[in-house]
């Protein structure tokens, strides 16, 4: 039996370092420590395991599927559907050290999540806890600009530089909440060396590329 799980990139909390070793874990909220208390019941199991045995630590997904979610589903639907009823698209105001809607997380297109968890059922040898983000950080900007354009070229108009987006009231900042201070992650980066040392070579979308390849399924499917 080839038992693959959900695990998250929210063991890590506050680090800058997303290895999948223990001393860079150190969840911030219940939900990252539930993932974090189950990755270590598999590594203490995976040594005895007969059958494969893999945790993808998911970064922040998006892309088809997802409205069930609500309120938890991705920054790229949430910005779909505010430019659609309101016209804007609404980012936190800076902290931790960035500029307005400047922080930054590990955005992975779910078409890569998918790929990715058929690789492993194809190589049932291969068993472990992995990243599976898309190795890069892009900033909560570039979601809502590649989330507006997006919109835009269906309706066949140019493209907005954030800046223009901000100047015309496309873009807003709203202040940070105060329920996330010391729960947040405001920089996530996947690293995949360990995914590549297992064998998979396959590429991962840019935000650019796969929030418009979301923008379009969304206009079609909403």
């Amino acid at each position: 039996m080839q038992f693959l799980y959900a695990s998250s990139a929210a063991t890590y909390g506050a680090s800058s370092v997303f290895k999948e070793e223990r001393q860079y874990e150190g969840p911030l909220n219940v939900y990252g420590y539930s993932k974090f208390l189950f990755d270590q019941i598999v590594r203490k199991r995976l040594p005895d395991a007969s059958s494969q045995v893999v945790g993808f630590r998911y970064f922040n997904v998006y892309g088809p599927r997802e409205n069930h979610k609500g309120r938890m589903a991705s920054v790229a639907y949430h910005h779909f559907n505010q430019f659609r009823s309101d016209g804007k698209v609404k980012l936190f105001e800076g902290s931790h050290g960035y500029a307005p809607g400047g922080q930054q997380r590990d955005f992975v297109f779910v078409g890569d999540v998918a790929k990715v968890n058929l690789w492993f059922l194809d190589h049932p040898e291969k068993s472990g806890i992995f990243n599976l983000g898309s190795g890069r950080a892009q900033s909560f900007n570039d979601v809502a600009v590649a989330s507006v354009n997006g919109a835009r070229a269906l309706k066949g108009e140019d493209e907005l530089s954030l800046e223009a987006m901000v100047s015309q009231g496309v873009v807003e900042y709203v202040a940070f909440p105060e329920a996330l201070k010391g729960k947040y992650q405001a920089f996530t980066q996947a690293d995949l060396t360990k995914l590549r040392a297992a064998g998979y070579t396959g590429e991962f979308a840019t935000v650019e590329e796969g929030v418009r390849q979301y923008v379009e399924w969304l206009s079609k499917n909403a």
